[in-house]
């Protein structure tokens, strides 16, 4: 049995009076986390060391003469930003994030609550200080409910529910293996000979939002219309994530439900994104959201996920013969190999080559991957082309 926690998302369904608390408490998180933050900058200016702990004390000392007002919501809206300031902090000190920013309002409305606070009956959450909101869907996991974040996009409320689940992943049957190369024209190009599309949502909708956005550009800061057509925009910024989420959420799901062992490709999607040219539908095509989802969705099932390096010349390399070209530019849509004059689909031979690199891998480390449902994503070793050719002429 293994220990995980999943996260629900759900629409919530208010009243005015609900509304007003959850602004409230995003007011109040909000607000924390920025006096919190310009305090740290105080004390480091003054050269005196502080921590999220410390700075939550001194919050919890002066707001009952000088914040009464947060009493009118959980604790947990003025408490946790503390926490996560402490978190932002550590990772930037560790040089693996930015250095935390102040709140606006608009931009960051949510707030946490923690699970010792709240209660779920079918189609129905018990918020505390407010009492029960009306729930889009019940909640799909079963197990111990770690906590809940009220977050607000677009128009609308939302509850995402921090499930402890004990139990053992639903193994894959099918023992089948795939590779996967990710494309701009397809979106995932399979080993198999199949093709998913990519269904480019920001593209179709982008004459729209081009035109609303001009709108809001002409219209005068603080008007009632500006914000009309500010929510306007953001209605269609969620219709096209949604769009695509729900696109990648059903791809995922059914290659993790017929394929037991995955390959994929460590792409550089930052590198990437320097060519202005495709950075647009590189972005439009989630390619990390897709990785993401297979990767958690495999871990559930027990799936086996094989990561091929980033150096790894898939494209490059021919699927029959082995033999490997030292230049391929990005217009070659159709390898053609000159050992054995094979000739198919740029994307279908990359797939192939994924394929071929899980028979590289143990059957010893192939098994430990599915072992109790933990995924290992094993990455290849494998040498670049361009290294070896400069090593040849040394």
């Amino acid at each position: 049995m293994t220990a995980f926690i999943l996260s629900h998302k759900i629409a919530l369904d208010v009243t005015c009076k609900q509304d007003v608390y959850f602004r409230k408490a995003c007011g109040t998180a909000r607000f924390a986390w920025n006096w919190g933050l310009a305090k740290w900058q105080e004390k480091y200016q003054a050269n005196i060391s502080t921590s999220g702990l410390e700075l939550k004390k001194e919050f919890n000392a002066l707001k009952t003469t000088l914040f009464p007002w947060v009493y009118e919501v959980t604790k947990y809206a003025c408490q946790q930003p503390f926490i996560y300031l402490q978190k932002a902090f550590n990772a930037f000190f560790a040089k693996k994030a930015k250095y935390p920013k102040f709140k606006k309002k608009g931009a960051h409305d949510s707030f946490y609550i923690g699970g010792d606070q709240i209660r779920i009956a079918g189609k129905s959450a018990k918020i505390p200080t407010l009492g029960w909101v009306r729930l889009s869907e019940s909640l799909r996991f079963e197990g111990k409910i770690q906590g809940a974040t009220v977050s607000r996009k677009a128009d609308k409320w939302f509850i995402s529910f921090h499930v402890e689940m004990h139990q053992k992943p639903k193994q894959c049957e099918n023992q089948a293996k795939i590779g996967i190369d990710v494309g701009i024209k397809t979106l995932a190009t399979l080993s198999n000979g199949d093709e998913i599309p990519n269904i480019k949502a920001l593209k179709k909708s982008l004459g729209r939002l081009q035109k609303w956005q001009r709108r809001l550009s002409r219209c005068q800061k603080g008007s009632k219309n500006r914000n009309k057509i500010r929510e306007r925009v953001s209605k269609l910024h969620y219709r096209v994530s949604c769009q695509r989420s729900d696109h990648i959420h059903k791809l995922t799901t059914s290659l993790t439900e017929n394929y037991r062992y995955i390959a994929i490709e460590d792409l550089d999607i930052l590198r990437m994104l320097g060519n202005k040219r495709l950075s647009r539908e590189i972005m439009d095509g989630a390619w990390y959201e897709f990785r993401r989802q297979l990767c958690y969705k495999a871990k559930l099932r027990g799936n086996s996920i094989i990561i091929a390096d980033r150096w790894f010349a898939s494209s490059k390399k021919c699927s029959n013969c082995g033999s490997c070209k030292n230049r391929l530019s990005l217009s070659e849509r159709v390898y053609k190999c000159s050992c054995c004059d094979i000739e198919l689909d740029r994307d279908l031979n990359a797939a192939r080559c994924l394929e071929q690199l899980i028979n590289t891998v143990s059957s010893t480390e192939i098994e430990a991957c599915g072992q109790n449902g933990s995924v290992i994503m094993l990455k290849t070793s494998l040498q670049p082309v361009w290294k070896k050719q400069e090593l040849s002429h040394v």
